[in-house]
């Protein structure tokens, strides 16, 4: 077995890690170690863990380092450390929902898609960060240490898959499952300088739980490449019996998707999101760059975009009346979900909101007849500093969360798949990063779009530098 760069391999594509286990130039236990060593040393400081599963993984690792002298036909990641996120179960393992109410909650069962990631050979090294009940955009929940951006630790990672995209950018997991119910998946990527895949509605089970919030959440993948997030959709995609929602395969693997072409498509852009507004003068940067960069490219580009005004207030009050299902008493809850609580709605008029985004939903899917691909800014405005907002009010902070994240809940609410991908980084040393939404199940499109844009402007070889932290 060859010496490799700890340092190095702390920052290897999964992919790439499952090729070097598979031929034996390093061990699931010798990769366990560097991401453990690490997350010891620099989780305290980034808060991208609430639960480290080290003796878990150890024992996980020799197993499989064992089992690696003699195995054939190994699973795609075999021995690749991965991380799940705290609003996932993970069978014997603590899932707090971002709660201390929920600090002793141990479920019994793994989710699918949970599943699935041990079923693919990944051994997971703990449960990442989230915001309070995954409600937002920034990773601080109560009783935790607060999630910061490995770029510059003074800016969110993001939320509420914040840990996960932290602990990706950082080097303390090659790799990451993560949710989206309004661009929890998306937010943290572009934060941190990742790749993140927001499935379309149906792809990832979401079994065996029930769903609370309408189909407007999904699990999906936050990668360092285009390959590595196409691969772990694949590993997660499916159904099982009884899920509400159900897609069928598509005619290729994903990760296949990515070493293909995706030919010249039709992209509409935007920098405005009406009614809330403009994309501040970095985020506006960032999707005019691309525009030129998809010209460049051959794709035929024009100004245009959907009206998304109705789908605001029914999205609110359907997302809204999922944090009161929780069933948490409201006083152990951060202010703002108390406020949310406080609002809940009748059955009468939640429904009527189901309707209601159902019926916009239509009308916006109806825009991509004439585009293949949308692109927009992942959020309208620049990173916030962590704590930035905490002497609000519940209110103006709800109002600024959605003044921030305004481009991100349509594609939940129409089902869409959309994406996060690096475009380069602002004054301030942090990521840029654009959205991409597709139409109805073409996560293929995407992901083919990505990858090209991935060769054309690689942003992998960049790492946060975390020597002094």
């Amino acid at each position: 077995m060859v010496t490799i760069n700890a340092l190095d391999l702390a920052f290897t594509p999964a992919l790439e890690m499952a090729d070097l286990v598979r031929r034996r130039q390093v061990s699931p236990l010798e990769l366990v170690n560097i991401y453990l060593e690490r997350i010891e040393r620099l989780n305290p400081k980034i808060g991208s863990y609430f639960t480290v599963m080290a003796e878990q993984a150890i024992a996980d690792a020799k197993v499989k380092t064992e089992t690696l002298v003699n195995a054939t036909n190994l699973p795609p990641f075999f021995g690749v450390p991965i991380s799940t996120k705290d609003l996932n179960s993970v069978a014997g393992i603590p899932c707090t929902y971002g709660t201390k109410a929920l600090i002793n909650n141990i479920p019994e069962y793994d989710d699918v898609a949970i599943a699935k990631i041990k079923q693919a050979g990944f051994i997971i090294l703990g449960k990442t960060a989230t915001s309070e009940l995954g409600s937002f955009p920034y990773t601080e929940p109560t009783g935790f240490p607060p999630s910061r951006n490995p770029w510059n630790l003074e800016y969110t990672p993001g939320g509420s898959s914040g840990g996960a995209a932290a602990a990706v950018a950082a080097g303390l997991s090659p790799i990451a499952q993560g949710s989206d119910g309004g661009g929890s998946i998306r937010g943290p990527a572009a934060c941190c300088g990742l790749f993140g895949i927001k499935p379309s509605r149906g792809r990832v089970s979401p079994g065996p739980a029930g769903d609370k919030f309408n189909g407007i959440a999904t699990n999906g993948p936050i990668g360092r490449t285009v390959a590595d997030a196409a691969a772990l959709l694949d590993v997660m995609s499916g159904n099982v019996a009884g899920d509400p929602y159900y897609l069928p395969s598509p005619e290729c693997s994903f990760l296949e998707a990515s070493l293909q072409q995706p030919g010249h498509l039709r992209i509409a852009y935007s920098t405005k999101f009406l009614p809330i507004g403009e994309a501040d003068a970095t985020c506006k940067q960032a999707v005019l760059q691309t525009v030129k960069l998809l010209e460049d490219l051959g794709h035929t580009v024009e100004e245009n975009c959907p009206d998304f005004s109705g789908l605001i207030e029914p999205f609110q009050i359907i997302w809204r009346n999922g944090v009161a299902a929780g069933g948490i008493p409201p006083e152990m809850l951060q202010p703002v979900n108390r406020w949310l609580m406080s609002k809940t709605d009748s059955a009468i008029d939640y429904l009527k909101a189901v309707a209601k985004m159902q019926i916009v939903s239509r009308q916006i899917v109806s825009f991509f007849d004439n585009f293949d691909v949308l692109l927009m800014p992942v959020f309208l405005h620049s990173p916030i500093r962590v704590g930035e907002w905490s002497h609000l009010s519940p209110e103006d902070i709800f109002e600024n969360i959605v003044q921030w994240v305004a481009p991100c809940p349509p594609a939940n609410a129409t089902g869409q798949p959309a994406i996060a991908i690096p475009v380069g980084f602002d004054s301030k040393g942090l990521p840029m990063s654009v959205q991409f939404v597709g139409k109805p199940a073409a996560e293929s499109t995407l992901i083919r779009l990505a990858a090209q844009l991935e060769t054309a402007q690689p942003w992998i070889l960049r790492r946060p530098n975390l020597d002094n932290i």
